[in-house]
């Protein structure tokens, strides 16, 4: 399935199942480290599926300068974002059939205090490529022009707000079951937490089939 072009995408906090797909899709994937921060966007926020429908979880960034390097945007902790983040989790997935089976994995960062949101989102990528048993030739910018070739630019491509996500021909979201599925149809392309607590190891083959 892996194709010989290497794909840039910007970083991601817990990225939807779309982001996901590309590392099954893609044999080199970039992580653009050097272009400014963009709000608003996956870079620091995950949707999961609550009770009361989709929840975006955002990662509060100390506020600086107008333009900030992603590699240098620090997280804030003036508020116990971690501890809502984690609630909300719970009280989401405590009923999925993975969810105790994963909760070690996934709580540890939301405990633990990470310094730069670039390196925070790197470390939980890694651990989800381990769940999935994936190991991508995954790399950072050095300058935000200097990408491989043949490449494709996905950096503003997978958007939380429909309008502004661009068209992607290669993913079609394959439909599994979600815990709310008796309150809602299913919701396509949520966090990567949401296929991981609700298939387990299920979830590369839905990643594979989301493939287009």
């Amino acid at each position: 399935m892996a194709t010989d072009n290497a794909i840039l995408l910007s970083t991601a906090y817990f990225p939807p199942v779309q982001y996901m797909s590309k590392f099954i899709k893609h044999q080199s994937v970039w992580i653009e480290a050097t272009e400014n921060f963009t709000k608003q966007t996956y870079r620091n926020r995950t949707i999961i599926l609550g009770a009361n429908g989709p929840e975006a979880l955002v990662v509060p960034i100390v506020k600086g300068r107008s333009k900030q390097a992603i590699r240098d945007l620090k997280i804030a902790y003036d508020t116990n974002w971690q501890h809502t983040h984690w609630q909300a989790i719970v009280s989401a997935y405590n009923s999925s059939p993975f969810f105790e089976i994963l909760t070690d994995d996934f709580q540890v960062f939301l405990k633990k205090k990470f310094d730069y949101l670039l390196d925070f989102n790197q470390q939980i990528l890694e651990v989800i490529s381990g769940i999935l048993e994936i190991t991508p030739n995954m790399q950072l910018t050095d300058d935000f022009e200097a990408v491989p070739e043949p490449f494709t630019n996905f950096r503003e491509a997978i958007h939380p707000k429909p309008q502004k996500a661009l068209p992607d021909p290669t993913f079609e979201a394959k439909a599994y079951t979600q815990v709310f599925e008796g309150k809602f149809n299913f919701v396509p392309n949520l966090s990567i937490l949401d296929l991981l607590f609700n298939c387990g190891s299920e979830s590369y083959s839905v990643l594979l089939e989301s493939c287009v």
